[in-house]
């Protein structure tokens, strides 16, 4: 039996620390903001040992669109129905809107971050 060894160059990038926009995907800030928001409302639902059907309910949704929610498929759920639905979970959700860190020119985009206290 013989072996045979090859070696390939395997090239290591770091990424910007936004998977979305690494792989050229559309609105990549916001995937990213819904992708912590639903992680952190999979992480509550998971901590409050509610079945799907039992959160679906709290959180006034089909119980099909919690699934694909928790599954990662949340193009079709808005921010604003993921903030309701932590509030819904019982967190607080503060929303700050701040002055860039630093001074940017007129028509820069600022960005947006999600924070868990």
């Amino acid at each position: 039996m013989s072996t045979s060894t090859s070696t390939s160059t395997i090239t290591i990038e770091e990424g910007s620390g936004n998977v979305y926009a690494d792989l050229g995907l559309a609105d990549p800030q916001e995937m990213l903001v819904k992708a912590k928001l639903a992680s952190k409302i999979g992480d509550i639902i998971k901590r409050q040992k509610l079945t799907q059907q039992q959160a679906a309910e709290l959180l006034a949704m089909p119980q099909p669109k919690v699934s694909k929610l928790l599954s990662g498929q949340f193009r079709g759920i808005s921010e604003a129905k993921m903030l309701d639905c932590l509030a819904r979970l019982g967190r607080d959700v503060d929303i700050v809107v701040k002055p860039a860190r630093k001074r940017s020119a007129p028509g820069t985009v600022g960005r947006v971050n999600v924070v868990f206290a």
